[in-house]
């Protein structure tokens, strides 16, 4: 009984070290990565009806000087609200996750399946935490207005919600969509980076640790974006402004899609997405890691 009671302070310290180091990790990189966020949710909306549309983007710089020069400097930041509280306690259980899925697989699978299994259920986890922030989300970066005759997040909220409650019509929506896209893009993330970041610390003694993990993490998040972004255009389609076209299941909304707009339609927004969770990728696994140590440093045992 005593040896439990020794146990339970140091197990209660290391997931709130977790949970802190990944919560910071998630604030920074949303703050610092939330633009190329918007402008991939945009590409994603977009069904072409004229390349001479004044609100047509035919690429990333023409999507930022659209923008700028209709909406303002500040609409780059449309919808930041959402992330912002959403990232701490999002990626605080992405992180206390994983951990904790990492222990209990550990001994079933193989060492290196571990962290693809892990993620997944990670994914899954975090997926189901996040999908009323992203619904609001992408309602608000698909707004073209003004950010100064945008109502507000909580306005946006309260609409959704009195309008279509809190189920898979409204705060909910597209929920299968959102844990695919995270479960899928969660997977090849933690399981491509343990592969890599042990192989190049073998090999390379000249490169700074900091350079390898950048490196690990810039690749394992480019990766993952690439496998994931058919579940991710679907999302947008879904939690976004409804048309002609009703989106409602995931497989259903890539079956229109493609059958629609073509296989490069599945793709859309694949740069910005690239460009945000490639370096936003390392950027997260760094400062969690280095946060991480700090955080055990002044407060672990």
């Amino acid at each position: 009984m005593a040896h439990k009671e020794t146990m339970q302070p140091s197990l209660f310290k290391e997931a709130a070290i977790q949970i802190g180091a990944g919560g910071f990790a998630g604030f920074v990189e949303a703050s610092i990565m939330h633009p190329m966020d918007l402008i991939k949710t945009r590409f994603q909306l977009q069904v072409k009806i004229s390349q001479h549309d004044t609100v047509y983007y035919t690429g990333i710089g023409d999507c930022m000087k659209k923008m700028y020069k209709n909406e303002g400097l500040a609409a780059f930041w449309k919808g930041i609200l959402p992330p912002v509280i959403m990232e701490t306690p999002k990626r605080a259980v992405k992180f206390f996750s994983y951990e904790q899925y990492k222990k209990v697989l550990s001994n079933k699978t193989s060492k290196q399946m571990v962290h693809y299994y892990a993620g997944l259920l990670t994914g899954i986890t975090e997926g189901i935490l996040v999908n009323p922030f992203e619904v609001v989300k992408v309602q608000m970066q698909s707004n073209r207005k003004r950010i100064s005759d945008m109502p507000s997040t909580f306005a946006v909220t309260r609409q959704i919600i009195s309008q279509h409650g809190l189920g898979l019509n409204g705060l909910n929506k597209g929920l299968s969509a959102t844990i695919m896209r995270n479960g899928v893009f969660n997977a090849f993330y933690f399981g491509i980076y343990n592969s890599i970041v042990p192989k190049l610390q073998k090999q390379t003694d000249s490169i700074s640790d900091f350079f390898i993990k950048f490196f690990a993490g810039f690749a394992s998040g480019t990766l993952a974006s690439c496998m994931n972004i058919p579940f991710d255009v679907a999302k947008s389609r879904i939690q976004g402004p409804q048309g002609d076209i009703v989106y409602k299941g995931t497989l259903q909304t890539i079956y229109i899609v493609y059958h629609r707009e073509g296989f490069k339609a599945l793709y859309k927004g694949l740069l910005p997405k690239v460009l945000r969770l490639g370096p936003g990728g390392a950027i997260m696994l760094i400062v969690y890691e280095k946060m991480k140590v700090y955080l055990t440093m002044h407060f672990g045992d």
